[in-house]
């Protein structure tokens, strides 16, 4: 079975548009819980447009106690500056059960390509890894379909890939989806567990999963969207039933 973690960026970002507590992110990430979600996901910016360090700890508390996975993603770096100066620290201080490292930039409005290993950004990497990975925190790194940076990010002692799904879901064909199956089967091949994400939702993931069966799909902006019509519970579950 295919574990469910669920972004709750979404929620965060609506609740912040008015500058309320409505929707209580705690309260709706309390549903997808009780639903039977395998983990919940947060992605916190530089510009705090959506999740905030409080929620961080709000909804760890809240995995912790569900016995349930938390991932943090964000980029804790770049050439020039830090991108989230706080980032590196949040995740040690968290401890979650996972990091996801993703290579987007500040002001990006979402998470659009992999790493690409190599350079300046190999030895980058390599001590960021070593300095979040623990034996609570594994280390997952945002990749595309492409078996040298996965290659890579084995060499650079990453537990996880998490694929970027992002061109299939724009063209959910056959033909696309093989080198995602190529890819996952290569990851499992040399010890390297495998997650994926962005854009999967419940026209494209069916298909998805049955040819590359990865440990874990991480979904958010999809699952939040379809709620708006058939209601968050609801929603979930069906999303939960395909993961199944």
């Amino acid at each position: 079975m295919t574990k469910l973690s669920v972004n709750v960026n979404k929620i965060a970002w609506l609740r912040n548009a008015r500058g309320e507590n409505r929707p209580n992110l705690l309260e709706m990430s309390k549903i997808l819980v009780d639903c039977g979600v395998n983990g919940l996901t947060v992605h916190p910016r530089p510009d705090l447009r959506h999740i905030t360090p409080e929620d961080v700890l709000d909804l760890s508390n809240l995995c912790k106690s569900s016995n349930i996975e938390f991932n943090i993603e964000g980029n804790p770096y770049s050439e020039q500056t830090k991108f989230y100066p706080g980032f590196i620290n949040l995740v040690k201080e968290i401890g979650p059960d996972q990091c996801t490292l993703v290579p987007d930039k500040p002001d990006q409005l979402t998470s659009d390509h992999g790493w690409q290993i190599d350079g300046k950004d190999h030895n980058v990497l390599v001590d960021i890894i070593e300095e979040l990975k623990t034996n609570e925190t594994r280390v997952s790194l945002f990749v595309d379909p492409n078996i040298k940076q996965i290659e890579n990010i084995k060499n650079i002692n990453a537990d996880r890939i998490e694929l970027y799904t992002g061109p299939y879901a724009s063209n959910p064909i056959l033909e696309v989806l093989s080198s995602y199956e190529t890819s996952f089967k290569y990851a499992k091949s040399i010890g390297l567990d495998v997650n994926a994400g962005h854009d999967l939702d419940l026209n494209n993931l069916e298909l998805f999963l049955d040819k590359a069966p990865v440990d874990e799909v991480s979904i958010g902006h999809a699952l939040i969207s379809d709620a708006l019509i058939d209601g968050l519970e609801t929603v979930t579950k069906k999303y939960l039933d395909l993961c199944k």
